[in-house]
Order: structure tokens, then sequence, then C-alpha cells
């Protein structure tokens, strides 16, 4: 499986969450003469340099509905300074880059997004950003027949299948290997519950869990979930039950609390492992904050947000204020991979979908500034990273998360290399 790798409005524009900026339609947008679809001779409309023309991304976000808008408010203006931050460089092959004018916001909800997917399809070169699994898979039938190079906002193995979609870091199935490889530290594995709702997230975790406990010979149990904090007594009883020696999380926010505060008020003393999207900052100030200092820790694809990483310290000095969030450290490691297929497409003479399809088919690495590993294709070495694990409960909030390990080696992920995305063999 392959390893790749808004925030002011217009004018007459809408403003959204966080101040993220959504383009009020595109007829608030001046015309533009095209050269390929989503780039012009013409400048940008809010140019640093009025010499240059201009590359159009488009962003499709779930930023006002569904559990994770403050999440992708944040993405999105991470991304937004990330490319800002290129155009004060000087841009991309005489062009610099519009982040804001084709921000589209789907609510989470697929059948929007493959609506403003249409809107937006003939007007950007490549989508910045596809906000979550099965919304991005609402067009990913027209998105390869358009040669869209994406950058999504989710990590399922999928991803790993479709060789436009540049994803970065681990994807949920390998933090699911992960847990279970750093759960065996302590002692030999007999028994691993993984916990998760349905869906190309949770079963893609689940389905990486699966696979490293049998790796470990350990018994899997998988008790899947249904969504919503007061739905999570079935998954406390199956812990109680069953006290098996590590428990793994796929789940929200919400449901992390309930599960591991009433998981510790049963008298569960084990080690509980959640995935990347289980954490919420707010849950430090939650009555399950002690219960999650004891328990639980998480993995994380990359560096927390204080680490002393070059690329952090570009990030947080280009967010200034505007950190920190959760969020702002995917969405600014995640557009790396873009700026490297943008500058060698445009070094080829390609800036165009064509070029951009070529240009990532060709990509063998990517600089992301030290907040990944720099190989792309090298999968042995990514694997064998797999995660960091974190305690952020422990911490006082985004910008002071406790990290446990670092990037490990990790042999069961290394050689963990499934025919087709992880979610499907569960």
């Amino acid at each position: 499986m392959r390893r790749q790798l808004i925030a002011i409005a217009l004018a007459g524009g809408l403003v959204g969450v966080a101040g993220v900026a959504l383009a009020a339609c595109d007829d608030d947008v001046r015309p533009v003469a095209a050269v390929s679809p989503g780039v012009t001779r013409e400048p940008c409309p809010k140019a640093l340099d009025r010499t240059k023309g201009c590359i159009y991304l488009g962003f499709i976000s779930g930023l006002t509905g569904g559990p994770r808008a403050a999440y992708a408010a944040a993405f999105t203006e991470a991304q937004q300074r990330f490319w800002d931050r290129v155009n004060r460089a000087g841009g991309i092959g005489g062009h610099e880059i519009d982040a804001e004018t084709y921000v589209r916001d789907d609510g989470s909800d697929p059948i929007t997004h493959a609506r403003v997917y249409k809107e937006i399809r003939g007007k950007v070169l490549a989508l910045g950003q596809t906000m979550d699994g099965p919304t991005t898979a609402s067009v990913i039938t027209e998105m390869r027949a358009d040669d869209m190079v994406a950058v999504p906002a989710s990590s399922t193995s999928a991803w790993g299948f479709e060789p436009l979609v540049i994803e970065s870091g681990a994807s949920y199935c390998e933090e699911g290997l992960t847990a279970v490889e750093h759960g065996s530290i302590s002692g030999p594995l007999r028994s691993v519950m993984a916990i998760h709702l349905p869906g190309d997230y949770g079963d893609d975790h689940a389905a990486g869990v699966k696979a490293a406990a049998a790796a470990y010979n350990a018994t899997f149990i998988n008790i899947k979930t249904d969504p919503g904090a007061d739905r999570q007594s079935g998954a406390v009883d199956a812990i109680l039950a069953r006290r098996p020696d590590l428990v793994t999380l796929a789940v929200g926010p919400a449901e992390t609390a309930v599960i591991v505060q009433a998981a510790a008020a049963g008298g569960f003393t084990g080690l509980i492992v959640g995935a990347s999207p289980t954490w919420d900052p707010e849950l430090l100030r939650g009555p399950a904050a002690p219960a999650l200092g004891e328990l639980y820790q998480q993995t994380s694809p990359w560096f927390p947000w204080s680490a002393d990483r070059p690329g952090l310290r570009a990030m947080r000095e280009a967010l200034g204020a505007a950190g920190p969030r959760e969020g702002q450290v995917a969405g600014w490691t995640s557009s790396y991979p873009l700026k490297a297929a943008l500058e060698a497409a445009a070094n080829n003479r390609g800036l165009t979908r064509a070029g951009m399809a070529r240009a990532v088919r060709d990509m063998r690495s990517v600089d992301y500034e030290g907040m990944l590993l720099d190989d792309m294709n090298d999968l042995a070495s990514r694997r064998a990273v797999g995660s960091m694990i974190l305690s952020p409960a422990r911490g006082t909030g985004v910008d002071d998360v406790p990290v446990v390990r670092e990037f490990f080696n990790d042999p069961v992920v290394a050689g963990f290399t499934p025919g087709q995305p992880c979610f499907q063999e569960l």
C-alpha cells in the first residue's frame, strides 16, 4: 500500500467557523483567463505580486455540521496559512496559490459534498482538502476521471489504493497496528479488545488491531458500537466482563470520555489506546479527565503542536494568535505533498491536471520539514515507525501534550501489506 504521502472573506462572502473564509458564490469572483482548469495568467484576487499568475485550489470541508466542525475549521485555517507562507516565499512556477476562493462547506454530508464538487471541479487545479472518507467516496469516481489530485482530511487505508489521493502519516489501520505493538511492551498480550464505530474509520482501525493481535498470538475481541455518548453501555459492559489486557478505541471524543470513565469506575486498570480522532482537548475540562489521565493514551501520525521541529516552528509562526487548536498540525502537515507535486509539475511545464497526475505518480520524496519521514515510497521505513504514542490527558491542552514514545521501529506494522483497504478485511 502506497504511503505518500479560509482567513478573511472575499467581498460579499461569508465567514464560516472560526474565521475560515467561505466564498459566497462563484458569481462573486471576477472572470479570469484560464490556461488550464484552475490555472490563470491573471493574478489571484488577493495577490501579493500582481505580475504572477494564479493557481486555484479547492477545499471541501465539514465546517458547519457534524462532530468534526471545529477540527475541520482548524485544519482548513492551517492549510490557508501554509499556502500564504508559500506565496510569501515567491509562490510556485510563476504563480501564487489561491486557497480562499473555492472553499466550500459540505456539512459533512456526502450529497452536499458531491454537489459542491461538481460546482468547482472545472475551476480548480487540485483539491487542497477533501474532508472525511464517506464524503470523499461520494465523488471518487469523478475525481479519477478528472485527474484530480486531492489531499484527504481523513486517514482511511483506502487512500493508499487511490494514486491521486496524496495522504500523509499513518492510516487508521496502521494506527491500530501500532497500538497493539505499544500495548505489548509491558508484557505478553493475552487478549485485545477493539471498540469501534462502523465504517471506514472504525472498521479500518479495528482491522489493524485484529492483524496485530494475531501476530502477537492474542485473542481478538471485536466490539462494534454505535455513535453517541449515551449508547456505550454495551462497550463498557464488554470491558468489565472480559477484562482484556489492552482496549483500543476508534470512536469520537464523546464516546471516549464515557467509555474510559465508566471502565475506570468499574475497576478496570488496563491500558486503553485511542486512535487520533478519539481525542479532543475539551475532555480535559470534563468529568472523565482523571480517568483519562490514568488509563488513556493515544496514537498520533505526527508530532504534537508544541514539538521542536522546523515545520512546526514555521506553523506556529504562521498561525500566530490563531493557535493552538486541534487539527492545525494535521492541516499543515497534509499540505506538504501537494506543494511538492505543484513544484514538480511546474518544473516540468505541466501545471495541468495531467501534469499534476504525472508528478504525483513519479513522486519519490517530500520535504516535510522534519514533521514526518521524507521518503514517501520507502514502505518498510514508513511502516516501521507507525505512529507516535501520546498521553494528552496528562497535559494541559493542544500546546502541552506529553509524548510517551516517539516514532519507533514496529516490525508488525512494517510487515503488514494488505491487498485491499483494511476495513474490507475486518
